[in-house]
């Protein structure tokens, strides 16, 4: 994975309009940047920041954490695809015409994942049939990382399927991994739906 570079993920400016924030907490983007920088939350951490935004200002949970994101990000005090303690991570998802347990077990099936995902090495973690996997992935270069898989049933032949990917190295790295699980989810998708 090492070697690509740019990234594609948005800023959460970017996914949460003005006017919706702005309806929700009752100031827009500028408002709150504004708001903050007077606080001081460039030397505030981000519990401190979205406590702040929720106590304070009496912001939902969620917008709480989607400001101090968005101020993170726009104060250049963290890049997308970066956590708050400054862990790498991104996540890819895919709706998938097939059960639950077929669908977890072409995770943990070592056979059936190498053909959709052939160039990883995957050592399982944990385990729990049509429900969930957290394993170590280690790349063609040996690079080692976390994966975390969860589903949600829709149907009982139509499952979603998200993967967490962590301890990454950098921006580029997320923006890699964010094409690589886009294609080898469809990989996974057209295996089980054939």
């Amino acid at each position: 994975m090492s070697g690509r570079t740019g990234h594609t993920g948005k800023r959460i400016t970017e996914k949460l309009s003005d006017d919706a924030l702005r309806e929700a907490t009752g100031k827009d983007w500028p408002q709150w940047f504004e708001v903050l920088d007077a606080w001081g939350a460039t030397s505030r951490t981000h519990t401190e920041i979205a406590r702040h935004v929720r106590e304070e200002h009496a912001a939902d949970g969620w917008y709480a954490q989607s400001v101090a994101v968005g101020y993170e990000q726009e104060r250049g005090l963290r890049q997308v695809g970066q956590s708050s303690t400054g862990e790498w991570r991104t996540s890819g998802s895919k709706t998938i015409e097939a059960s639950a347990a077929r669908v977890i077990e072409a995770f943990a099936d070592d056979a059936v994942r190498r053909r959709w995902l052939p160039d990883a090495e995957v050592s399982l973690r944990t385990h729990r049939p049509a429900k969930s996997v957290t394993a170590d992935f280690k790349d063609a270069e040996g690079t080692t990382t976390r994966i975390s898989v969860t589903l949600t049933v829709k149907a009982p032949e139509k499952t979603v399927v998200g993967v967490g990917h962590e301890k990454l190295r950098d921006a580029a790295e997320v923006a890699a991994y964010k094409v690589f699980w886009r294609e080898r989810l469809a990989a996974l998708k057209s295996l089980l739906e054939d």
